[in-house]
């Protein structure tokens, strides 16, 4: 069965949107892994929302085990255009995390979506974070100008809800070196709005691969002590994404049709024992969800596909277990109603 597409117009120009930045970034992608790699293109994974009635959508994955550690970039549809109980009427998204392998090559994370409502109201949620293994200030920069020159009159909003969102309080410092968030962002003028959302995101996809190709130029030479310093950067982004991405959560929450896809940002391998200490310094009953994750892994941190879904599961079965926990999740300035959307009104 193939995906049914929502009707609306609105959610049919978002998802044109978020499909052309996908490709965007993919025949870019492909371009490094022709020029500096393997030759190896992403290969596209499809999933289907209730059997394609509610959408679904598709990831590319890398196959170039030259250049990447892991990298996916997905791209989504979920509606309910045939039932009128629900609150969400479409949700379109990009989602993309790239992962190089090089430890001195920074990894990226975007994700651009529309939400559009049963009463008519509609949202964007923009996101991008810049997460070295080994900070390079060079890289920083450049991404921190280009932030700033494509988000406009958003920046201090952006920089100050991705400072937030971003931050790790059990660990006392961030997930990446530099973050934009905006949550619930929308104007009077929707036309505009998605041009904001185009344009920023052509702009960040074209910023990460001219930073990355200068580095994997450039920076061909790493230690052990390096591989071993984005082994435990790895990690990191892993606890992070498991124990406080809201998106993440409400991904397992609402549905478990694309785990998988959803678990499509965590790094190939982390540290396992390093993972385990770190269940001493969140509260209860986050404590509980850290040793589960860790249970999980193989002695060598492993995070193939059957691991993945073992993650998924976890996650979703501590949220049903303790709904209160979801409250000491990250949040920018306003908590995202993104479960409760696909709810009855």
């Amino acid at each position: 069965m193939s995906m049914i597409m929502a009707k609306s117009q609105e959610a049919i120009d978002a998802y044109a949107l978020v499909k052309s930045l996908q490709k965007r970034f993919v025949d870019k992608l492909n371009n490094l892994s022709l020029t500096l790699g393997e030759n190896k293109k992403f290969e596209e994974v499809t999933w289907l929302r209730d059997e394609g009635i509610h959408g679904g959508g598709s990831r590319f994955e890398s196959r170039d085990n030259i250049l990447f550690n892991t990298a996916s970039v997905n791209v989504s549809q979920v509606h309910y255009d045939e039932d009128e109980t629900k609150k969400l009427q479409s949700a379109s998204a990009i989602s993309t995390i790239i992962h190089p392998k090089n430890p001195n090559v920074p990894s990226i994370h975007i994700h651009i979506s529309l939400t559009q409502l049963r009463d008519g109201g509609a949202y964007w949620r923009v996101m991008a974070d810049l997460n070295p293994s080994i900070i390079n200030e060079d890289d920083k920069k450049i991404f921190e100008e280009a932030i700033k020159n494509l988000s406009y009159s958003t920046y201090d909003e952006g920089i100050k809800q991705g400072e937030k969102y971003f931050n790790i309080p059990a660990l006392n410092r961030h997930r990446g070196v530099s973050h934009f968030y905006l949550e619930n962002y929308k104007t009077s003028n929707k036309d505009k709005d998605s041009s904001f959302a185009l344009s920023f995101g052509e702009g960040i996809i074209d910023t990460y691969i001219n930073i990355i190709d200068n580095a994997f130029k450039t920076r061909k030479e790493f230690s052990v002590q390096d591989i071993k310093t984005q082994l435990d950067y790895h990690t990191l982004y892993l606890f992070q994404v498991l124990t406080l991405d809201r998106g993440t959560t409400s991904g397992l929450l609402i549905h478990n049709q694309n785990d998988v896809g959803i678990m499509g940002s965590l790094p190939t391998f982390v540290n396992k024992k390093l993972l385990q200490s770190w269940s001493k310094n969140v509260q209860k009953p986050q404590d509980e969800l850290v040793k589960a994750l860790a249970n999980v892994l193989n002695e060598q941190g492993h995070v193939d596909i059957p691991t993945k879904e073992k993650l998924a599961s976890i996650v979703r079965t501590h949220y049903k277990k303790y709904p209160q926990a979801l409250s000491m999740q990250a949040s920018g300035n306003t908590i995202p109603s993104t479960v409760s959307n696909h709810h009855k009104k």
